[in-house]
């Protein structure tokens, strides 16, 4: 029956050239979890396109990219469900899986530019570690430098440090100062990486100066208190896998002072329940320990047995809720604290790193000092870790000299 999930299929549902790959492909959205509603627009769109092949006479193996384009650029006109190649990820991928649709030729650069640019995002992936949304925006924020230069009469062996100077100025007339400074940190890890590559006859790294932004820092991290993180628990969406997965990320950022990144890329393996640890995947592939709290172990088993699908293959911890279930992002984790912190009411700047603020905070509450504090952020440097002595404020005191009683008065 048409819609049903795991229905079977009658013949002649499909005709065209996809006939052939129907039921395999259904029972693969079947498998993957897909809602009826889904499923019976993937059934939808599976028609179309193999009656759109039939009537022109072309076979699967036509599916290149540009037929795709073809097919939803006509589509388009008739029906106001078709807005992108996304509605056909899951059917072309299905058909490249098995080999009977041309799977996508790697990208060619357009330009030497864009060249460029993918070689230092591999080298920002494979050699220094960066995750991947940090390499995107690397990439992201350079693009317009060198854009600017690449038709340079002598080649990217010309560039002086006059030109980084006057397209940092050139930004800073049109950009946020804080804006300029992250563009300028990626512009200083371009240079280097142009350096050590020989594509610049001189080390301009030292061109980027430092960018004078205002501090809108208040005194110390802005932490939550008892009442507001209690709040956030409270406003997740009662019952259901979604509200198990929130609330087990949400017990993972408050008390473990985890970033999004490291919970998003949490996996089965990392959680050693027999040790009673948990290891986190953080920045430049560094894996560190931390102990695993009764607490926030109930939590994410809770979410393993009766929130989590089943039967995906993945090894991710933290699945989407829809079909076909893949791993979410770091973007994905900090949407649910920004959904349950609205629902919730609470003001201020921040989201999942706030809590990673509130979750230090709460170990000098409760006595600890900045030792314990850089070991449970896994702080590199010290210094990192200084900035929460501003939100000791009774640590602070003794070391405040008392005002004089005459001045007062």
């Amino acid at each position: 029956m048409d819609g049903q999930c795991g229905a079977p299929l009658v013949p002649g549902q499909v005709p065209g050239p996809l006939q052939a790959h129907a039921e395999g492909f259904l029972a693969e959205l079947a498998r993957l979890g897909y809602s009826p509603r889904s499923f019976a627009a993937q059934l939808r769109l599976l028609r179309h396109l193999s009656g759109w092949l039939a009537g022109r006479g072309l076979a699967t193996e036509a599916l290149t990219e540009e037929m795709v384009g073809a097919f939803v650029a006509e589509w388009r006109t008739v029906t106001t469900n078709m807005r992108s190649k996304r509605a056909l990820v899951p059917l072309l991928g299905y058909l490249r899986g098995l080999g009977v649709a041309p799977a996508v030729a790697p990208a060619v650069p357009a330009t030497p530019a864009e060249g460029l640019l993918q070689r230092f995002g591999s080298f920002l992936s494979t050699e220094k570690g960066l995750a991947p949304e940090t390499v995107r925006s690397y990439v992201s924020l350079v693009r317009p430098f060198l854009a600017t230069h690449a038709e340079r009469p002598g080649g990217w062996a010309s560039l002086a440090a006059r030109d980084v100077d006057e397209f940092i100025i050139a930004r800073a007339a049109i950009e946020r100062p804080g804006s300029v400074c992250v563009r300028a940190n990626a512009l200083r890890s371009l240079l280097r990486w142009m350096w050590l590559e020989h594509l610049v006859a001189a080390s301009l790294p030292d061109a980027v100066g430092r960018i004078a932004a205002p501090s809108t820092a208040t005194f110390g991290p802005v932490a939550l208190d008892t009442e507001a993180v209690a709040g956030l628990f409270t406003a997740l969406a009662g019952g259901g896998p979604g509200f198990r997965r929130d609330e087990a990320i949400l017990v993972l950022l408050v008390r473990l002072g985890l970033r999004a990144g490291e919970v998003a890329s949490l996996r089965l393996e990392d959680l050693d329940w027999r040790a009673g640890v948990v290891r986190v995947r953080g920045k430049r592939g560094r894996i560190d320990e931390l102990p695993l709290p009764a607490d926030v172990g109930a939590k994410v088993s809770a979410y393993l047995r009766e929130g989590r699908p089943s039967g995906t293959g993945h090894r991710v911890v933290f699945l989407a809720l829809d079909a076909p279930h893949r791993p979410i992002t770091s973007g994905a984790v900090t949407s649910v604290v920004v959904r349950a912190r609205d629902r919730a009411g609470i003001d201020g700047p921040g989201a999942a790193h706030r809590l990673r603020h509130t979750a230090a905070c709460a170990v000098l509450a409760g006595g600890g000092g900045l030792a314990e504090v850089a070991q449970l952020l896994r702080h590199e440097h010290p210094a990192t870790s200084a900035r929460y002595a501003r939100a000791d404020l009774d640590a602070l005191a003794v070391l405040a000299r008392p005002w004089p009683a005459e001045a007062v008065r």
